[in-house]
């Protein structure tokens, strides 16, 4: 294939692909637009246009141009922070209705960002991993919801996550995301797109648990020694149906983020692997000190985001370790 000379302090010698990344960023860059440019030029101007056929040249050219930048976004997997933004905004403009079900209007004007950065960072499978997070999530949160709101352990808002949810979800996700962008912190790129997978996992598995739990849990016992009997709903509480429902939450997820290329098999397993450590975690530290004096600050939330971070951490930790 040809190649080119790319100045540096390497000076070496790239393939023509290699060069035009070089100078832009993938496929968004200054060469691909001045290459655009300079045929949108040509088609403007009738110079391409042998049968005088210039507006029909142009829509077609247009048209391809732009099915061309579509097809490089969805591969892309980074494509960057201003096209994840666009296509971010397009779809929470198409579904704000759906989103407005589990979020409220400050929790739907949060998650855009962490959708965005994910996007960014990720690609279309993070994106989509994001999403389906957000979709089974509010939908266990639902189950049997009439029932828990007269026992008054359901989630507040008729389960519409705010501000404080959706960060105690996604602020691990978000990390990993703004450090796989940066490209400045010691760790490879893919580690950070595990641990971004595990955080999701992680939080997903804990939010099943928590609500299958409360819902068909037949027995509830506190997490910490003596293990003690306890009411549904009561904090660090478990039940063998939600723990269940957790760890088959954490495995259809990791298997999706698989199957979407966030990660492969081996991958998939330290995602599950850490979903459960730091699922079992948040319940513990829920049981031992949450609600207790001189902890008022530690709430759902904050326990939530400590949780996430552990599996974050975890993932990335053990992926490095066995090459994941």
């Amino acid at each position: 294939s040809s190649s080119r000379r790319v100045s540096g302090p390497s000076s070496r010698v790239l393939s023509s692909h290699q060069a035009g990344t070089a100078t832009g960023a993938r496929g968004f860059g200054a060469s691909s637009i001045a290459t655009r440019s300079s045929r949108w030029t040509r088609l403007r101007d009738g110079r391409s246009d042998k049968n005088g056929r210039r507006s029909l040249s142009v829509c077609t050219a247009s048209l391809a141009f732009g099915f061309a930048d579509a097809v490089g976004f969805f591969a892309d997997p980074s494509p960057g922070l201003l096209p994840a933004a666009c296509a971010n905004t397009l779809v929470f403009v198409a579904g704000i209705k759906t989103l407005l079900k589990g979020l409220t209007w400050p929790g739907v004007l949060n998650a855009w960002f962490l959708g965005t950065a994910a996007c960014a960072a990720f690609g279309l499978g993070g994106y989509v991993l994001v999403c389906l997070y957000f979709v089974l999530g509010s939908a266990v949160t639902k189950l049997r919801l009439e029932q828990k709101q007269r026992e008054g352990i359901a989630e507040a808002r008729g389960g519409r996550r705010g501000v404080g949810s959706v960060w105690g979800s996604g602020v691990a996700g978000f990390v990993c995301a703004l450090l796989a962008l940066s490209g400045t912190a010691p760790v490879a790129q893919e580690l950070w797109r595990l641990g971004f997978v595990a955080s999701f996992c992680s939080k997903l598995s804990d939010t099943t648990a928590s609500e299958v739990g409360k819902a068909y849990g037949k027995t509830t016992y506190m997490s910490t020694p003596p293990f003690k009997p306890v009411k549904r709903g009561t904090e660090g509480a478990v039940s063998l149906e939600g723990t269940l429902a957790g760890i088959g939450a954490s495995v259809v997820f990791a298997s999706a983020a698989a199957c979407l290329r966030q990660v492969d098999f081996r991958g998939a397993l330290v995602c599950a692997f850490a979903a459960f450590v730091a699922t079992t975690a948040e319940s513990w530290l829920g049981a031992a000190i949450q609600g207790r004096a001189g902890f008022e600050w530690l709430d759902n939330d904050v326990v939530n985001g400590v949780q996430i971070v552990l599996a974050a951490a975890i993932a990335v930790a053990v992926g490095g370790a066995v090459g994941a």
